[in-house]
């Protein structure tokens, strides 16, 4: 089943099942409890991202072909960031190059996002999948320059400024993805295609991603983890391909659909 975020036209924020010919049809209930699907019309004013996580967790280097170009070793344990839950944005709007604290490094990441469905802590692998609410896909927006140089040796700085966090379209529920690291992934900018790849190419798959990160704390419902990006970011591009005002960024993966953001300048003032 294909899920929804939306706000209606009171701006209530709601959620609501997509029907195979594209109509969408209200959800009632606890979307991470008991939940009905209705056959009420949803009058979907505005799309929003499918989560507003508690917590972002995000892996580095999870992709074999990623940590080649990046000239680092495949590493031992997941690398784990975090970005704010601030730095969430909608399908459709504008992912902003910071100017305020200034950067002309931004990099774009496709990735598969996990949401977790229910509490957990110290989840063990074989069950892992069973804490899933749903995958959609996400953008890890990177300032590399605040990353890499200025984030006094954390990547935090350069990964959670606002917009750098695009989710959706949808949230799409296990059962149609019984198996999350069989999945095309592809990024476009303007129509040109600059990654394409699988998750099968990941380092740890999704069940070892919850089971490190539940282990000794408690993943809450909702918590989004970014499950790393295959190869072809615009750093290790020749020249860099850095993001610009008048991109459009296209996060595609079929089983899910297509997450697309403009790029645009934070206002300044």
């Amino acid at each position: 089943m294909k899920i929804i975020r939306y706000l209606d036209p009171n701006q209530e924020e709601k959620y609501a099942a997509l029907q195979p010919d594209g109509a969408a049809v209200e959800i009632e209930g606890d979307i991470f409890g008991n939940y009905e699907v209705t056959a009420k019309p949803a009058r979907v004013v505005k799309l929003l991202a499918p989560a507003a996580p508690p917590a972002i967790y995000c892996i580095g280097l999870n992709y074999r072909q990623h940590a080649a170009e990046s000239n680092l070793p495949i590493p031992e344990f997941p690398v784990v960031f975090m970005k704010a839950p601030t730095a969430v944005q909608n399908p459709n709007d504008p992912i902003l190059l910071p100017r305020h604290l200034r950067s002309d490094q931004v990099d774009y990441e496709a990735e598969l996002a996990v949401i977790i469905g229910k509490k957990g802590k110290n989840i063990p692998r074989q069950e892992a999948l069973q804490y899933v609410l749903g995958y959609t896909c996400a953008n890890d927006v990177s300032a590399r320059d605040w990353q890499i140089r200025w984030g006094g040796t954390q990547w935090c700085r350069g990964k959670t400024f606002d917009t750098f966090c695009p989710l959706g379209p949808c949230l799409v529920t296990p059962e149609d993805i019984p198996n999350p690291n069989e999945l095309a992934i592809r990024l476009e900018i303007n129509g040109q295609v600059l990654q394409d790849w699988n998750t099968n190419d990941m380092i740890f798959d999704v069940a070892q991603l919850i089971e490190f990160l539940s282990g000794s704390t408690t993943l809450l419902p909702g918590t989004v983890i970014l499950t790393g990006t295959p190869h072809g970011v615009g750093f290790a591009r020749r020249p860099p391909r850095w993001l610009q005002p008048g991109d459009r960024c296209s996060v595609a993966i079929p089983q899910i659909g297509t997450l697309s953001n403009p790029v645009e300048e934070e206002p300044l003032g």
